[in-house]
């Protein structure tokens, strides 16, 4: 087990709170890491795929104790960042805003849209500094995703604050602007880990459709769980396919140091 930035990152959605044993991988010890913005969801279990190191945190927390808009998020990609981890895979479950994605589909976005309001999103609270956020995504992380059978490349998705779903007229909305998936969680996740120099992709789960694309009574959350419940396994599966698929050093060159910035603070 080696601390030199090849460590891959893995946070786990709504329902993947663990992911090191068979057939995933082994366990090598659970990590308490405490950081400048307070203790991340639940302690980092840290492991080995295949050739790579992996640090695994759960997004909701280990029991599910944290909804969409309480996750520490500042505190989980600080922790992640800490442990040596500069790439991470960030599975979640979303709504399909697509007749044509229906639930089991699995999609690697290629852009984000933030509805939420109130997070804090930033690091950098106390001087002026502008980070580069046009592509959130990591082109190699992403190609690693989206070259498995099955897997859709590309799509707009729209993170909303939660914990409600949206509404019918907000879903008819997001899908006439063409987003194609809607999520609780995928921001400030993503912009964070830029702040950190992470390279980082979403993988996203289709667990149903959003209230305004299908007729019915709309989005229910035990709808969502058993749809969940159904895909969790063979979704943990692609994720470790996918850390198979990256090579041991980072060289996309994506996620590019803040050169010529005099950050606020000093990263881990």
């Amino acid at each position: 087990m080696h601390n030199n930035g090849r460590m891959l990152g893995v946070i786990g959605g709504s329902g993947f709170y663990t992911f090191f044993g068979p057939p995933f991988g082994s366990t090598v010890r659970e990590v308490n890491v405490d950081t400048p913005y307070g203790q991340p969801s639940a302690p980092v279990t840290v492991g080995t795929i295949g050739e790579h190191d992996v640090a695994f945190l759960p997004r909701h927390g280990a029991h599910h104790e944290y909804s969409a808009h309480t996750v520490p998020y500042r505190a989980n990609m600080w922790a992640l960042r800490s442990l040596g981890v500069r790439r991470v895979f960030a599975p979640c479950v979303v709504g399909s805003l697509n007749p044509e994605l229906g639930p089991g589909a699995v999609v690697v976005p290629d852009q984000l849209v933030d509805r939420t309001s109130g997070r804090v999103d930033t690091y950098f609270d106390s001087s002026a500094v502008h980070v580069d956020f046009a592509d959130p995504y990591c082109p190699t992380l992403r190609a690693a995703v989206s070259g498995l059978p099955g897997v859709v490349d590309g799509g707009t998705m729209v993170v909303i604050q939660g914990p409600r779903f949206s509404t019918r007229a907000e879903s008819q909305w997001f899908a006439a602007s063409g987003f194609s998936l809607v999520n609780m969680t995928g921001y400030p996740e993503a912009v964070l880990a830029r702040e950190l120099e992470i390279c980082y992709a979403a993988i996203a789960l289709v667990t149903d459709l959003d209230a305004g694309v299908a007729v019915g009574d709309g989005v229910k959350a035990v709808d969502l769980l058993a749809q969940l419940d159904k895909n969790i396994e063979v979704f943990k599966k692609l994720v470790a396919a996918s850390i198979a698929r990256v090579g041991v050093d980072r060289s996309c060159g994506h996620c590019l140091p803040h050169t010529g910035v005099a950050l606020p603070i000093e990263l881990p």
